[in-house]
């Protein structure tokens, strides 16, 4: 069966048919985590939709190379300006400790959450650090084409010059004029010509720990040179697909277009691919605005917005259920809904294995099967699908109450629709299988012995504390205190 794919391409702001440059073959490049802290419900999200793409795509036959990327430096606190400390390195300084200790503690981690919601592992996964040459390679091309400048070390993209010969804000829909009235001027800025143009490479002051040798001088990349760099590398000059959260439309991925522009004379991706984002109170869920829950957290069940923990499967259906372009709303009701859903989705596939075949058929499953299909080519709409998935179940509780008949090959094909769309394609899995009941139980049990622990100290009952961290890290439970409480990880 052929199928034709629609996706929404952010850059034409319409669903486009996916024809690949290469027949058979999906170039695709998404933005990963920058690896200063636990990875959070927001990171969840585009994962699990890219997850998605993926899987519907090898579904079909395609020969996926799916490139994520890790981010180990030049991530700065502004991310507009381009300003400010970087944030692995602040948090290495916090902590005492070396920036790629922060780097493997949290990449660690996440990967650890991505197995928990069986994310599959990406083709590549390269890390900024680990394309230091590219990097340096792309900022040579780019001044060659004069739409860079060098001043006291540091390495502009000249935002002005480039608009001169290319549209600036074509995929964000901003205008460079307002851009340029909006920016605040900041300290640091004034070496730059003009306050809309960002980092290629920045002179690393003394005591900046991560840098590393150029003509230019001893510094680091700009953020947004890593991804450019890293997908040509991996993909090409140009490829299929770029994706990534909504939120890093300007000016992470604006930049990228006009780097890969300014070198090669065109755009990297032929379709731009967004991720709406996860709220709570309808504001967005991240790390620098201090109101996010960590999945290790809703695992465990220990925010407190959290009334109970919820297993890594529920996270995933949660996120499934709206289309990947509509924004989330987080909250316990949503979540337990959530749980509800994939219960009795996972019931009615199981309920399939109880089912007798006869000699005639009263249900249509392969109309059934049809429109699943339809909802997939049609921007990846998992939440239609979803309800196609649901009459599915209704239909298997009535082939079991007797009420409707099928027959073998109706009924090999409602047990292939459920193993295809629930299993291969939304990545779901029974909580026995996905192993995730074991470790939110061993989770909550480590958050409650750290817990009594706090509670012991604050009563000076040292020798219980002790006892507990010592027993826990035995058990290879790493622990770290910390201002607010404590973080833990197995080894």
């Amino acid at each position: 069966m052929q199928h034709k794919v629609f996706i929404y391409n952010t850059l034409t702001r319409k669903k486009e048919e996916f024809i690949p440059i290469h027949p058979g073959h999906l170039g695709l490049y998404v933005c990963g985590p920058t690896v200063y802290g636990e990875a959070h419900l927001g990171h969840a999200r585009p994962a699990v939709t890219f997850d998605l793409l993926t899987r519907y795509f090898e579904h079909l036959g395609y020969k996926v190379r799916y490139v994520r990327n890790i981010t180990d430096v030049g991530h700065l606190a502004d991310e507009v300006a381009g300003e400010g400390e970087d944030k692995i390195a602040r948090k290495a300084r916090l902590e005492q400790v070396e920036p790629m200790e922060i780097v493997h503690r949290y990449t660690e981690s996440y990967h650890d959450n991505m197995r928990a919601l069986n994310v599959k592992s990406p083709s590549i996964e390269p890390r900024a650090t680990g394309h230091i040459i590219e990097q340096q390679q792309m900022i040579r091309e780019i001044l060659s084409q004069g739409f860079a400048y060098e001043v006291n070390g540091s390495v502009y993209f000249d935002v002005f010059k480039y608009n001169e010969k290319y549209p600036y804000g074509k995929l964000s829909g901003r205008k460079l004029e307002e851009l340029y009235e909006n920016t605040r001027t900041l300290d640091g800025q004034s070496e730059k010509r003009n306050s809309a143009d960002f980092a290629l490479w920045k002179k690393a002051a003394p005591e900046h720990i991560m840098r590393w040798p150029s003509e230019w001088s001893d510094g680091f990349p700009g953020w947004h040179m890593e991804c450019s760099a890293m997908s040509t590398r991996y993909l090409g000059k140009t490829f299929d697909i770029h994706g990534g959260g909504m939120d890093l439309v300007f000016p992470h991925h604006e930049a990228e277009i006009a780097q890969s522009t300014a070198a090669h004379g065109h755009d990297a991706a032929r379709y731009w691919m967004h991720n709406n984002m996860i709220t709570i109170n309808g504001q967005k869920m991240g790390k620098s605005l201090g109101n996010f829950i960590t999945l290790n957290e809703l695992f465990t069940g220990s925010h407190s917005l959290l009334e109970k923990a919820y297993s890594p499967m529920t996270i995933r259906f949660f996120i499934l259920m709206a289309h990947y372009r509509g924004t989330v709303d987080f909250s316990n009701e949503a979540l337990l809904a959530a749980e509800k859903g994939l219960d009795r989705l996972m019931k009615g596939m199981e309920a399939t294995q109880k089912i007798i075949a006869s000699a005639k058929s009263t249900v249509d499953v392969a109309a059934l099967h049809h429109k699943c299909y339809q909802a997939l080519n049609d921007d990846l709409n998992s939440p239609v699908l979803l309800a196609q998935l649901f009459e599915a179940v209704k239909i298997t509780n009535s082939l079991l109450a007797g009420n409707e008949t099928i027959d073998a090959k109706g009924l090999e094909l409602l047990r292939k629709l459920y193993h295809d769309f629930v299993v291969d394609i939304l990545g779901l899995l029974p909580e026995a299988q996905s192993g995730a009941a074991k470790s939110d139980l061993s989770g909550q049990l480590i958050e409650l012995l750290l817990n009594l622990r706090i509670e012991a100290k604050n009563n000076k009952d040292w020798a219980t504390a002790d006892s507990i961290r010592n027993q826990l890290t035995q058990m290879g439970v790493v622990i770290k205190d910390t201002k607010d409480g404590f973080e833990w990880e197995l080894k």
